[in-house]
């Protein structure tokens, strides 16, 4: 053991994130409910996870290409589609779908019965626009394929198709 590490005093107070059952911010976007359980803000911004329940028959966002930020996504229960440029994947309980900046792709939930999923985010970019899709529901607005595409570019993040 180096005299370095003989001397280093353990941190008393670490800066541990607890977020129990229940709690983290709440977005309702449509049918769809996220429950954020990091956004960020606790991990240097290098990581940010969100927990989404799909209810049955919901479409998810216009295909899309993330330019800055991975996006992960871990079926808890249910089925996801997620739909990857022309080609469709039926992802069941217990499967990860990772998505590379550059990927065209997009999720829905096809089935009868709500779907669960993990999601998470790396670097932390895209919380925010969650938060700017809910504001502009609350404000009224309907969620367009043009408001969607300008929303996204906000965040690093374009349509893979023109918006109508």
């Amino acid at each position: 053991m180096t005299e370095q590490a003989k001397t280093t005093v353990p941190q008393a107070d670490p800066a541990v994130w607890v977020v129990g059952p229940g709690e983290g911010e709440k977005i309702v976007l449509g049918s769809t409910r996220m429950r954020v359980l990091e956004d960020g803000s606790h991990t240097g911004h290098r990581l940010a996870i969100a927990e989404s329940v799909l209810a049955p028959h919901t479409q998810g966002p216009p295909q899309h290409r993330h330019a800055r930020h991975d996006e992960g996504f871990y079926v808890l229960s249910g089925t996801v589609r997620f739909t990857v440029g022309d080609e469709d994947h039926d992802a069941t309980a217990g499967t990860l779908v990772m998505v590379p900046p550059g990927t065209p792709h997009t999720f829905a939930n096809p089935a009868d019965e709500p779907a669960v999923m993990l999601s998470t985010f790396t670097p932390d970019l895209y919380v925010p626009y969650f938060r700017d899709l809910e504001e502009a529901l609350a404000d009224g607005r309907p969620l367009t394929p043009r408001t969607n595409a300008d929303t996204m570019s906000r965040y690093a993040t374009e349509p893979a198709t023109d918006p109508a």
